[in-house]
């Protein structure tokens, strides 16, 4: 279907969801929401009904009324995007708004020569540049139908059984409530692909045991807060990344998913190996027998997500199908064991219920990213026309002197600020805009740099001023956010190392063509973040003693040392 049809349907389908179900204002902002909804509507029926003529336009407004239904676009994207993630991103668009209309009158190489009115609003609103691009595009291709999976696994014993099955593999271990919530949110998170969700899913089971059995409550919520973060680069959903990586690198999703699977494993290794030395130092114990589940239970839970997941991968890997058709396949086999709980009890009622359970939350989870990638196709739009990427891309190489990690480690600090006031998804795609060619500018091949940003891009995830999911986690303990974060930040090593050892070792994520480099990569930098958590324990417990300093010299020799 032509994309001037599909992308106004989808923000269309969408906009019921942000305005009306999601509301629970009242008075007159109840009637503001549903009158933006209705111009939100109309402007989206316009696009659709005039779409042959607006093909002959080339994205240049013609008429009263196209300036009035860009205008209105414009509006409703940027109030779907406050009322889904509050106001850093609407305010990054209004700011890129006002550098494509005003910036002519800038002094120096930031100015542009100015954009003809109608150009501009066009180009944003009636063509593939703006609101109807590429990034939409990957929202109403690939992230919906993923998402329906996430939320169609969840719906059943699918979540019951990733509990299961992480709880039977570590329960016993030491800390091992700690590190059932590893690895349960490893489990959760590849299918949620939301740190937020993951934190407040799992969290509820994982933190009130560890508390009951005495670990810190600061170190209990800094567990849960990086293993939900991790979600976020564990293939296969990635927070919706790999889908748009996969849009900007013309790239198959499996080489994608490939790439990401080591660097991922290490994230989670890195926090098993942080909980276990810490558990060690404290002397946390691990659940008693009683508490794990039985084999019984395991057995009657563990196919309700053993069963999408294996068809998702089966088909993904061995045929040559989309990963669309893969996830398609893998929601009719999820939908069908709705009809059946853990005791093989068939019920249709049930079934049912479950179904419209996983459909509302499918469709709330779309209307949130959608209003994302929506608000940011403005900014990439307003990139594109002005050249402003082009002449970000050039200070970024001057200030680094052409040197790769001084322009890494810039491009790092502009992810970490620019993360801490949009989404994951919005601060990768706009970083990795205007940083990802200055990277390949200096030697850096396009895959390596995009899955660097996009790594970045996390670490407000745990990274104070802004670290959502510290503030969630330390409000689930009721404990101060302050000593969460820190430990968060000792236990998330992995989030802060690991694009950096890709980068020193780029055979660690060339899976698919040297998988024995690949896996003598993996493990050299798996020891390298074993010697450096064992040497932030030693460090911790005897400040400056020089065996600290030693084992971290020789995990840096790990990290970054060449192979």
């Amino acid at each position: 279907m032509p994309n001037l049809v599909t992308r106004p349907l989808h923000m269309a389908l969408v906009l019921p969801w942000v305005f009306v179900l999601g509301s629970r204002r009242e008075g007159w902002r109840r009637w503001l929401a549903w009158g933006l909804c209705g111009l939100g509507l109309a402007a989206c029926g316009f696009i659709l009904a005039e779409r042959l003529s607006l093909d002959e336009q080339y994205g240049t407004l013609q008429g009263p009324l196209q300036h009035v239904v860009a205008f209105v676009l414009l509006l409703v994207v940027l109030e779907m995007a406050r009322r889904a993630v509050k106001l850093a991103l609407p305010a990054v668009a209004v700011l890129a708004l006002a550098y494509g209309l005003l910036g002519q009158h800038l002094p120096g190489e930031f100015g542009h020569p100015g954009i003809p009115l109608n150009a501009f609003l066009g180009t944003l609103t009636i063509a593939e540049g703006g609101i109807w691009g590429q990034l939409t595009g990957v929202s109403v291709n690939v992230v919906a139908v993923f998402v329906i999976l996430g939320a169609f696994v969840g719906a059943g014993e699918g979540g019951a059984g990733f509990m299961a099955l992480a709880t039977r593999l570590a329960g016993r271990l030491r800390a091992g409530a700690a590190k059932v919530s590893v690895l349960s949110s490893a489990f959760f998170g590849s299918i949620s692909g939301s740190a937020s969700a993951n934190v407040a899913s799992t969290g509820a089971i994982t933190i009130p045991t560890m508390k009951r059995l005495g670990y810190p409550p600061s170190f209990a919520a800094a567990v849960e807060a990086v293993a939900s973060s991790g979600g976020q680069i564990l293939p296969p959903l990635m927070g919706a990344g790999a889908f748009i990586m996969v849009e900007l690198l013309r790239r198959p999703y499996g080489d994608i998913m490939a790439a990401a699977f080591f660097p991922a494993l290490l994230f989670f290794f890195a926090a098993w190996a942080g909980v276990d030395l810490f558990a060690r130092r404290h002397g946390l114990r691990g659940l008693d027998p009683e508490e794990l589940p039985d084999r019984q239970t395991l057995l009657r839970t563990v196919p309700f997500f053993l069963v999408p997941f294996g068809l998702l991968l089966g088909v993904l890997f061995l045929t040559g199908y989309t990963p669309q058709f893969a996830a398609a396949l893998a929601t009719f086999a999820a939908a069908t064991l709705l009809v059946a709980d853990r005791s093989g009890k068939l019920s249709i009622a049930a079934w049912g219920r479950r179904l419209l359970a996983a459909s509302t939350e499918a469709a709330r989870q779309i209307a949130t990213i959608a209003s994302i990638i929506l608000c940011a196709g403005i900014i990439i739009g307003v990139l594109n026309m002005t050249g402003l990427g082009v002449k970000v891309t050039s200070a970024i190489v001057g200030l680094s002197g052409g040197e790769l990690w001084a322009a890494l480690l810039l491009t790092a600090l502009a992810c970490l600020i620019l993360g801490m006031e949009v989404p994951t998804t919005a601060a990768y795609v706009i970083c990795v805009s205007v940083a990802g060619p200055a990277l390949q500018e200096l030697g850096l091949p396009a895959l390596q740099a995009h899955l660097f940003v996009f790594w970045y891009a996390l670490l407000s995830t745990i990274t104070p001023p802004v670290c959502g999911t510290v503030f969630i986690a330390a409000g689930m303990t009721q404990t101060p956010w302050i000593p969460v974060a820190g430990q968060a930040m000792r236990l998330g090593l992995g989030l802060y190392l690991v694009p950096l050892a890709f980068i020193a070792n780029p055979a660690l994520i060339d899976l698919q063509t040297q998988p024995l480099w690949a896996a003598l990569a993996l493990a050299k930098v798996g020891l390298g973040l074993w010697l450096l958590g064992a040497a932030l324990v030693d460090g911790l417990a005897r400040p400056l003693r020089s065996a600290g300093f030693a084992l971290g010299g020789l995990a840096a020799i790990f990290l970054f040392g060449v192979a």
